[in-house]
């Protein structure tokens, strides 16, 4: 049964450009097919998480990641009440605007794009679903509901202050309310997604040996976790033992958000959308216990893989493939695909618009891609 604070696909505020709605599929329902049949989230199975798309195959990508949130996200929104088909199509579409080698990526986009606007991948998302995915007869974009434009752009909370550009061209065709916090299904798909990257992030830094299971054995829900697998199934082999343990991590997480959103929702008196809205701060949470342990296992995961030796001198190494493709593009714009050409030529003499149209395309390739032309063009 729906909670009266769930989004309802009948009150939806519509889409920019009014189309007939299905008889057999919610507004919220179209958005999720749209945002799987779209160009740039079958590109996301060549962009990675951490490690670089050829170093392995069995590291997540952000699709496979992409599609561990959006599973998260409706396990926790169908225990909350909440509208399922809402909460996955932003659980999809939460990593669309992400350039090729992850944060590395973004980073270097980002310092080149400082005297164009900057970059940012939320942000990016918002241009990819509106602008940049060119498929459809009457529209560019997906021509999405308001209420998923409005969970994409603010799943992480209200964005004040100055706006990224792209953001910012959004909202002034349709005013996605940014000062107030978003529904309660773009929450469940924030924290899913901090769920699904705590959890598989120790998977795959195991799996890439940047450190051993009896280093992870003394974090906290990890070492508890661990200690429940060998009671239960003592001289378990190793990988069967990990998968245990982390999946009961998994569990641990999954149910603190559950019972810590039940309390809050409860106590906030909400009995609409719009009241989770105004509530003026989040609903959906970890519990203050449960974020501190958090807290230190980020910490781990930050100096033991994300900082690793390793992991820096591939992001030293990736980063230059940035820069330097962005520089050609930059000095000779017509080395673009043709399908760019008229973006280039309505954008004139212009540098901050050829340097964003630049920036579209590169922040759209995936690892292998990027790779690739940077070995043909440089």
């Amino acid at each position: 049964m729906r909670a009266p604070y769930a989004s309802d696909p009948e009150r939806s505020r519509g889409r920019l450009v009014a189309e007939e709605e299905s008889s057999f599929r919610s507004c919220f329902q179209r958005d999720r097919d749209r945002i799987i049949h779209a160009s740039a989230f079958r590109r996301l199975k060549h962009k990675t998480q951490v490690f670089v798309e050829h170093e392995g195959d069995n590291y997540r990508t952000r699709l496979t990641h992409s599609i561990e949130v959006a599973q998260v996200a409706r396990t926790i929104a169908g225990a909350l009440g909440l509208n399922q088909e809402l909460t996955e199509a932003v659980a999809l579409a939460h990593d669309l605007g992400h350039t090729p080698f992850g944060h590395t990526g973004e980073d270097a986009l980002h310092a080149l794009m400082a005297p164009y606007g900057g970059f940012d991948h939320n942000a990016q998302a918002i241009r990819i679903v509106t602008v940049l995915e060119r498929h459809y007869a009457e529209f560019d974009g997906l021509n999405l509901t308001w209420e998923t434009l409005e969970a994409i752009a603010k799943h992480n909370g209200p964005v004040v202050g100055d706006l990224p550009w792209a953001l910012a061209e959004c909202n002034a065709a349709i005013d996605l309310e940014l000062h107030t916090h978003a529904s309660a299904e773009a929450q469940v798909a924030a924290l899913s997604d901090d769920i699904a990257y705590n959890n598989h992030d120790l998977h795959d830094g195991l799996r890439a040996g940047l450190f051993t299971d009896d280093d992870i054995a003394v974090l906290p829900i990890v070492g508890p976790a661990y200690e429940k697998v060998d009671a239960k199934y003592p001289g378990l082999d190793l990988n069967r033992r990990r998968h245990e343990a982390l999946r009961r991590v998994f569990g641990v997480m999954v149910a603190d958000v559950i019972d810590t959103a039940r309390a809050a929702l409860a106590t906030s008196g909400a009995q609409s959308v719009e009241q989770i809205r105004l509530l003026g701060r989040p609903v959906v949470c970890f519990s203050p216990p449960l974020w501190d342990d958090l807290k230190e296992i980020r910490a781990f995961l930050f100096r033991r893989m994300y900082r690793a030796p390793s992991v820096m001198k591939k992001r030293a190494e990736v980063a230059v493939v940035v820069e330097e493709l962005f520089a050609l593009f930059l000095a000779d714009p017509g080395l673009l695909p043709a399908r760019w050409h008229p973006d280039l030529a309505r954008a004139a003499r212009d540098e901050t618009a050829v340097a964003r149209i630049i920036s579209d395309y590169i922040a759209g390739m995936t690892d292998r891609f990027a790779l690739q032309e940077h070995a043909r063009l440089i």
